[in-house]
């Protein structure tokens, strides 16, 4: 009786220290998470369309600029700023790929404010027991493909994203922990990289 007892007793100490059980986090919130995720830097593991793995850093600063730095063997730059997205590919040189900022479903999480309560935005919004799962678009234009964005809670992170292209076709980052701090703006200077590469 008396081992029970104290079985019970570790049992419940246990379940004291035991984190309070997760929830799915409302869109405001997570729309508040976002707006106030200014500037911050970590690494990410990308898993292209193609099933291939690549790696690197990511440079986020909101709003509208990004820039993914992958590791070698990959020789690829993605920049965004001043509404355009410019991949650089070293590897096959001659002038990068250019593409609008709001045709891309990065657009929506780039924005200087981001409302995924907007009507038409989110057009999933669920909980696996582990993280919170949104799934938005442009209500615009959602031709030009959605973000599925992964987040978890206390706090809020955002762990993942998957886009989902105008053809269809999938490529998914899997962020590591995002570290908040200023960066230089020569990070985002498009131009400064086009000259380099010349």
């Amino acid at each position: 009786m008396r081992i029970r007892f104290l079985a019970l007793i570790a049992a419940l100490s246990l379940i004291s220290v035991l984190p309070a059980q997760a929830q799915q986090i409302s869109l405001g919130a997570l729309s508040n998470y976002l707006n106030q995720l200014t500037s911050a830097e970590g690494s990410f593991t990308q898993i292209n369309a193609d099933g291939t793995i690549s790696t690197g850093t990511i440079y986020l600063r909101r709003p509208g600029k990004v820039r993914f730095e992958y590791n070698p063997p990959e020789q690829a730059l993605v920049m965004a700023n001043n509404a355009t997205v410019v991949v650089f590919d070293k590897k096959l040189g001659g002038e990068p790929e250019t593409y609008p900022l709001n045709r891309t479903p990065l657009g929506l999480i780039l924005a200087r404010n981001v409302d995924l309560t907007r009507a038409n935005m989110v057009t999933q919004h669920g909980y696996d027991g582990t993280a919170t799962t949104v799934t938005a678009q442009d209500p615009a234009h959602p031709e030009y493909g959605s973000i599925q964005l992964k987040f978890t809670g206390n706090p809020i992170e955002l762990r993942q994203w998957i886009i989902t292209d105008d053809s269809g076709a999938q490529t998914t980052v899997i962020l590591g922990e995002l570290q908040r701090k200023q960066l230089a703006s020569r990070l985002f200077n498009i131009e400064m990289e086009r000259r380099a590469l010349r």
